[in-house]
């Protein structure tokens, strides 16, 4: 049995007749671009597919920036007994490369935790305290148990005694074991997260090793648009933490609000791989950042209800994006207006396939389907599971081919990532077994976070 998903016959898939998609438009305004597009230029009257929107914002690049905003940042640092050797001194070399990025006016503060939490370093501009907070680093040992809830509980409040909205707020979390001290479960922390989420604070998930929750880890980091990273060997730890600090350098806008007004006959149902709010035609979503020189993108499915005729254009739905410019301190604002073409040919509506935007809801389709393997694998299913995995496999094969051909092709970067899922997903679906299965699901869920968010590292 096959959970893939059927797009239509230009991906490659089972029958379905001819997709539905419009044309679109792209405005700038102040520091971001909005490109707001669907993936065919012209609609077949009579085809009853959905229709996907896909919204793409995208800031400067750092080098045609003036500045950047200052940090606060807590790092959040496990310091249980599962964490002696390798581990805790792989994550101090980690902590000091991550200083070593961070200038004299940004803030920072050092949280420890195993069943007890330690403020190392209260918050504070990072000036002078420079080699305070290394001594500090350089002091932790190693032992007790987990207190993960508690430990972000109080990097959080460090982040807030400083929080401004002129600041990139973000905690970043490290932990290689089980939460098993105070709220443990993975309900408990995410409400935690979507708590500091409220406040403008982000926070970045680091699993360790293969112990840590990473159901839990995950859900953390998405619940607050932050970055989520599995780390099997404790060496790796000095690259991640350089990554997540240059990400944070290079964040030119947050807080963005994306308000999306369908109109009548295109009735939303659905955003892939984000959460949304649906309120009849009227959809929102919300970003914590927007990184400089990287896209960021919402697929909105959108089912059609009143047939139109052919040789007409018509509104399919308005894009309003308010986001808090980091460079200038002023609220912007950037729209755009998204008709489609109707026609009566459907050779007319095939051949004008929009290829970079159906390659990205081909990412996103791909990412329900790993999902969907992982649940299956949970309840024990492996079969079912290995066959949805080469299912999805062969899915991007046949659309990654389609793409990256012919007339105005994908990019060739979306075609990289369509590549490389597929060869994740061949790869997870030989590794299922009881003995590769607890690397597998981290390797998984940390490809699917990464693509859903589309994180820069």
């Amino acid at each position: 049995m096959s959970f893939v998903r059927t797009v239509s016959p230009l991906l490659g898939l089972a029958a379905v007749s001819v997709a539905l998609f419009a044309v679109g438009t792209e405005t700038r305004a102040a520091e971001v671009r909005l490109a707001a597009e669907l993936g065919h230029a012209v609609i077949d009257t009579k085809a009853k597919d959905k229709i996907y929107l896909r919204l793409s914002l995208k800031a400067l690049a750092a080098r045609e920036r003036d500045r950047r905003a200052p940090i606060n940042v807590a790092l959040v640092i496990d310091r249980s007994g599962s964490m002696q050797g390798e581990r805790l001194a792989a994550a101090k070399k980690g902590v000091e490369a991550a200083l070593e990025r961070l200038g004299p006016d940004d803030i920072v503060s050092l949280v420890a935790y195993n069943h007890e939490v330690n403020v190392l370093l209260r918050a504070g501009r990072l000036g002078s305290k420079r080699d305070e907070a290394e001594r500090a680093i350089n002091r932790l040992t190693a032992t007790g148990t987990t207190a993960l809830y508690a430990g972000v509980k109080e990097g959080g409040e460090q982040v807030q005694s400083h929080r401004s909205d002129m600041q990139v707020n973000r905690v970043v979390l490290l932990s290689d074991g089980l939460a098993n001290v105070g709220p443990s479960s993975t309900r408990e922390v995410a409400a935690l997260g979507q708590t500091l989420a409220g406040k403008g604070i982000s926070v970045s998930t680091i699993g360790l090793g293969l112990e840590y929750n990473d159901e839990l880890m995950q859900r953390l980091a998405a619940v607050s648009d932050g970055n989520h990273v599995f780390v099997e060997r404790p060496s790796d730890l000095a690259e991640i933490f350089d990554r997540e600090f240059g990400d944070a350098l290079s964040i030119a806008a947050r807080d963005i609000t994306i308000t999306i007004e369908c109109k009548a006959g295109f009735r939303p149902t659905r955003v892939l791989g984000r959460d949304a709010d649906i309120a009849g035609s009227r959809v929102t979503v919300n970003l914590a950042q927007l990184q400089a020189d990287n896209e960021r993108y919402v697929v909105v499915e959108l089912e059609p209800s009143v047939p139109y005729e052919g040789g007409r254009a018509e509104e399919v739905a308005r894009v309003d994006v308010a986001y808090l410019n980091l460079d200038s301190g002023s609220r912007d604002a950037v729209s755009a207006s998204v008709k489609a073409h109707f026609t009566d040919n459907a050779k007319e509506a095939e051949g004008s396939l929009n290829k970079a935007v159906m390659s990205q809801v081909t990412e996103q389709i791909a990412t329900e389907n790993s999902e969907r393997a992982m649940e299956l694998r949970n309840q024990g299913d492996v079969a079912a599971a290995r066959q949805v995995l080469m299912d999805n496999a062969s899915f991007l094969s046949r659309n990654k081919t389609a793409f990256g051909s012919g007339n105005a092709p994908a990019p060739a970067s979306a075609i990289s990532t369509l590549d490389k899922l597929e060869e994740r997903s061949r790869e997870a679906a030989a590794s299922l077994e009881e003995g590769d299965w607890e690397r597998t699901r981290r390797a998984m869920r940390y490809d699917q976070h990464k693509s859903k968010v589309q994180q820069a590292y």
